[in-house]
Parts: structure tokens; sequence; C-alpha cells
């Protein structure tokens, strides 16, 4: 090999690890400075109580919105971003405005109140560096566009007993199965109706109507299931002040992430068959919607609504695939994978929730290990 040769080899090697650090260097400094802050502030409470606060605040809509506004990017790319923004976010004000003024002063629709006179996710006299850095790794991991579960990982940090982790897990494995099983049964049975009306015709403007009050009606149960992710790290009733605060920041992080189009994060909506059909991406939002209502109904323990959203789209995504008149098991063994994949992403967080639940309350990682017999 001659030496021209040689040279041209060095000029075209990049060190795979140096060439994600350069790509991703820019977030990387946030997560780093993100730590920093953590360490430095973990035992001044109502600093730490306000850096928690903004960290859960982004890391969990971040990787949320594939649930609920995944789908509603998806199928309107060519909406200017900010009228998504304002529709998405004037919703979130209001529904949290509701909650503020019902339930005097709690955000959360009752899903940070006690159970049965037991409070299970009590805010802590003092914070742990590990309770205000574990937006951060689900920051990270929805950076690596894997949907873990917000309800899981940040509420197990605030749990008294391992009742609270337990009682969200059966929720959300319930879930899980009721959305995959509902997604065969509807898409199985509408089989016929979406090749015959969706694949060839043109969506009317009516859909376009149809989805976004679908999808509005989608986001607003999910706030009410999910805001207690956020206000976990504040007061249980919050002062004005405290409200308009709380507000604005997640509205301001809103559109940063309408801007961004859903961030990497949203390719696990977008490679799923025709998602970005607005006739498709409709039904999968009622379909989840009226899930999500069922269970917001059901109780008012919080439910890891991740878990459910990758049942609703493994189902879906299994069904259509094997119903397709194609050769070759090859796009049925892709969509089984894509399934599995998606189901692994969820497990893998729960075990990092139980880590972290177990790092910060010595209670949990005693009844932990007293389970597996380490004890």
């Amino acid at each position: 090999m001659n030496a021209k040769k040689k040279n041209k080899m060095k000029l075209n090697y990049t060190n795979p690890i140096m060439d994600l650090v350069g790509k991703e260097r820019n977030f990387l400094v946030i997560v780093l400075v993100g730590f920093l802050l953590a360490a430095a502030f973990f035992n001044n409470f109502y600093i730490a109580m306000w850096i928690g606060f903004a960290f859960a605040a982004y890391s969990a809509i971040a990787n949320d919105s594939i649930q609920t506004i995944g789908t509603f990017i998806g199928s309107n790319m060519n909406t200017k971003w900010y009228h998504l923004w304002l529709y998405i976010g004037g919703i979130f004000l209001v529904v949290v405005t509701a909650s503020f003024l019902i339930f005097d002063g709690d955000v959360s629709w009752q899903r940070l109140a006690p159970k049965n006179g037991v409070d299970l996710y009590p805010l802590p006299e003092n914070f742990s560096f590990l309770q205000i850095a574990a937006p951060l790794v689900l920051l990270i991991l929805t950076r690596l566009k894997m949907p873990v579960s917000t309800t899981i990982l940040l509420l197990s940090s605030f749990s008294a007993k391992v009742s609270g982790i337990e009682a969200m897990l059966m929720k959300s494995v319930g879930g899980y199965v009721l959305a995959f099983v509902l997604a065969v049964i509807v898409w199985y049975g509408l089989n016929s109706v979406i090749k015959k009306y969706f694949k060839k015709r043109k969506a009317s403007k009516g859909w376009m109507i149809f989805q976004w009050t679908i999808s509005g009606i989608l986001w607003a149960v999910w706030i009410m299931q999910d805001a207690a992710n956020i206000a976990v790290y504040l007061p249980r009733q919050l002062s004005w002040p405290e409200f308009i605060a709380f507000s604005l920041f997640i509205f301001g992080g809103l559109g940063v992430l309408f801007y961004q189009r859903g961030d990497k994060i949203q390719q696990i909506v977008t490679k799923k068959t025709k998602i970005s059909d607005v006739r498709a991406a409709t039904l999968v939002d009622m379909v989840y919607a009226l899930i999500m209502i069922y269970k917001l109904l059901d109780s008012t323990i919080p439910m890891s609504t991740t878990w459910v959203f990758l049942g609703l789209l493994g189902g879906r995504e299994i069904t259509l695939n094997y119903m397709r008149n194609k050769s070759g098991s090859e796009h049925k063994s892709k969509a089984i994978k894509m399934a599995l994949r998606d189901a692994g992403s969820a497990l893998l967080g729960l075990i990092i929730s139980i880590l972290l639940a177990m790092g910060i309350n010595d209670g949990i990682r005693q009844d932990v290990m007293r389970t597996f017999g380490l004890l």
C-alpha cells in the first residue's frame, strides 16, 4: 500500500466515540452543568426544589411528547410550529389552571394526594442529589431515543414506600396489555375499511379538524395523568406566584419542543407504518384517548402513560404488518422486533427507576433486597 492510500485512510478514519461527542457537544455540556447544579444546590431546599422542577419539566415533556403530541407533530409537518404550540400550550394552561382552582392549589389532579390516609409520594424535608439528578437521567435516555416511563422514573424517586412503586407498576402493566389487545382488535377489525378509504383517497379538511380536536382531548387527559411527574418537586398546594412560574416555564418548554419538531425522540413515532397520514394519526390518538380516559376514571394512582402508548403502537404495528399482502416474513419480524425494542426501553427505564429509588430511600432498598432474598 503506497503512502497516498495510507494518508487517505487516515483522513477517512473517524473515532465513533469522538464523533458522537462532537455531534452532541452542546447537549453534553448542558447535562454536565445540570449535574453540577444538582450537586451544588441539593442541600438548599428552595433552590433545589426549583432546579429539580425545571429539569423534570423539560425532560418529562421531551420524553412524553411522543405519546400525546408525537402523532400530532408527525401529521402536521407543514403547519407552522407556533400555531401548533399555541394550541397545545393553551390547552395546557386551561387544564392546570382548572386543577389549581378546583383542588386548592394542587396542579396534579389529585395524583399526588394521599391514598387511604397514606402519603405515597411526599415532598421531602430535604432533597437528595439523586432526586434532583433523576430528570437528567431521563433527559439522557430521551436523547438516546428511548421512550422510558417518566412516571415510574420520577415518582419512584419520591416514593415513601415500595407499595407506591408497586401500585404504579401494576396499573401501568395493565394499561400496556389493555392497549396492546385493543390495538389488535381495532386495527384487525378496521383493516378492510382502512385499505378501502385511507390508502388511495386524500384526506378531506374535515379530518384535520377532527384530528386537532382528538389531539386536544388526548393532551388534556395526559396532563391530568402526568402533571404529577413535574409537580412532585413542588409543594402540593401552590401559591399564585408558584403556579404562574410553574405554568409559564412549561408553556415555554412546549414552545422549544414544537420549534424542534419533537427532536430525536419523535423518530419513535415517525418510523411507524403510515403514521404521518392524518387519518392514521387520528385513529391512534382516539383509541389512546379512550384508554386514558378509562384509566383516569379508574383510580387516582399514577400510571405510566408511556407504557400504554407503547402497547398501543406495538399492537397496531404488528397487526398491520401481519395483514399486509406481501410475500416473505421480513416485515412481520421487523414489526415484532420494533415492538420488543420499545418494550425493552420501558423495562430498562423501570430498572433504572428502581435503582434510583433504592439509592434515595433506605426503606425501599431494604424492601427490594428482602424481596430477592438479599436481606
